[in-house]
């Protein structure tokens, strides 16, 4: 199906402000920013840390993604992760997939030409 990347979270769409330490225990890191239009609605995610830093490692307790868009009903998403991306800690990943795909949330039923332009919000909170 359809997807897109974002490479940097708080470069797409921080909002928590100057000076906000995100990826850090007890954060709720909230983004917010635009993606191009999707056939569906959002049901898989890949959150990857790149290990940079000098305590690259961070737990995620879930991402919750939330979708608009005009003549679109909001949807939101929510991914449970409770998983270290860290090289060092359990399971030894910098990757987490979730897939919460069903045959019938993966595919939408208008054309691409159809749609218009998304919102897309994800909330992930660390612990």
């Amino acid at each position: 199906g359809d997807g897109f990347l974002i490479s940097n979270l708080e470069t797409w769409g921080g909002v928590m402000g100057e000076g906000h330490d995100y990826y850090e225990r007890g954060n709720l890191d909230i983004f917010t920013g635009r993606g191009p239009c999707l056939d569906g609605p959002v049901c898989s995610m890949k959150l990857i840390s790149d290990g940079s830093g000098p305590h690259h490692g961070w737990y995620c307790n879930y991402v919750e993604v939330t979708t608009t868009g005009p003549h679109v009903p909001c949807r939101q998403q929510l991914f449970t992760v409770e998983q270290w991306l860290a090289l060092d800690r359990s399971p030894h990943e910098l990757t987490a997939v979730r897939n919460n795909c069903d045959s019938t949330s993966a595919v939408g039923h208008r054309s691409v030409r159809d749609l218009l332009p998304i919102d897309v919000v994800p909330q992930v909170a660390f612990s």
